[in-house]
């Protein structure tokens, strides 16, 4: 995977050193791709999982991403003005230096994006987990309005790192968990996050050369499943699926599952494992 890299990407030494690690190990890579208000962390349990299942796994940041929760919060200004596809080509910029193609797995606006990646051909097999929506998946509803009025609501925010409060957080992502559960992956989890890819989505059917936009039909795209939780209201089953039938069109697979009584923090609540189980087992099938 290592032709036509752009040394305009910034790739920093932590993922350099992953991509390294991943080289020398000679096994199949898994790449990890996180969504809004979380960090490359928020995989760490993932990856241990994978890793004890005889993959190497990467999860690099957003660019400018802060190593830690604490200095995310202190310093959110670092993720304004990060866009869709800067973040898809900085992610690009990695796996083009792996020695095989990975599996790519995403939550959220990180499922949004491993579907572009594997669009690109990037991919040997892609999980897209509550997937955030693109051009041509049309259904918007009231839900998701509400999850992302945090940041749709003040046209300023495009340009601006925006957190939620715990509120926000437990309507768009910890609905399905008990509250001292959410108030728990609250203060776990929890960053600001740049407003400018919500308002990219939300207006991506009005713009045909809008940043989120996936190429559905590239019949190199690979083996996709797309993971939705039944009680998710920020990206719920009607957006799912509807990304799943423009999928669908691909000559590859491309399945869907619904993973009952789970919210949007359905990757880093107290039932992670068995979402990831049923990521590993996708991947399996097909790496």
């Amino acid at each position: 995977m290592t032709d036509t890299v752009t040394d305009h990407e910034m790739v920093t030494d932590h993922e350099m050193a992953q991509v390294e690690r991943a080289n020398a190990s000679g096994r199949q890579p898994v790449v990890f791709v996180h969504g809004l208000w979380l960090l490359p962390s928020s995989w760490n349990r993932w990856m241990a999982l994978f890793e004890e299942a005889g993959f190497t796994a990467l999860a690099p940041g957003w660019p400018d991403d802060p190593e830690t929760i604490e200095e995310a919060n202190a310093h959110p200004e670092a993720f304004a003005n990060k866009g869709v596809g800067q973040v898809a080509d900085h992610v690009e910029a990695i796996i083009r230096r792996l020695e095989r193609r990975p599996a790519i797995v995403g939550h959220s606006f990180g499922g949004l994006l491993v579907q572009i990646l594997a669009g690109r051909g990037l991919s040997a097999a892609t999980v897209a987990i509550d997937p955030a929506p693109f051009r041509g998946v049309l259904p918007l509803p009231l839900s998701a309005l509400k999850s992302a009025l945090p940041v749709l609501g003040n046209p300023a925010n495009y340009h601006r790192a925006v957190p939620l409060t715990y509120e926000q957080f437990r309507y768009g992502f910890a609905n399905a968990v008990d509250e001292e559960e959410a108030r728990s992956l609250y203060a776990t989890f929890a960053v600001p996050a740049p407003g400018k890819p919500l308002f990219q989505a939300a207006t991506a059917n009005l713009n045909p050369w809008t940043e989120a936009a996936v190429e559905t039909h590239n019949p190199v795209r690979g083996p996709l499943l797309i993971v939705s939780g039944e009680k998710d209201v920020t990206v719920p089953w009607s957006i799912a699926n509807a990304s799943y039938h423009q999928e669908s069109k691909n000559p590859g697979v491309t399945e869907i599952v619904e993973m009952k009584g789970r919210g949007h923090a359905l990757t880093i609540d107290s039932g992670w494992r068995e979402v990831a189980e049923t990521a590993l087992a996708f991947v399996r099938r097909f790496v």
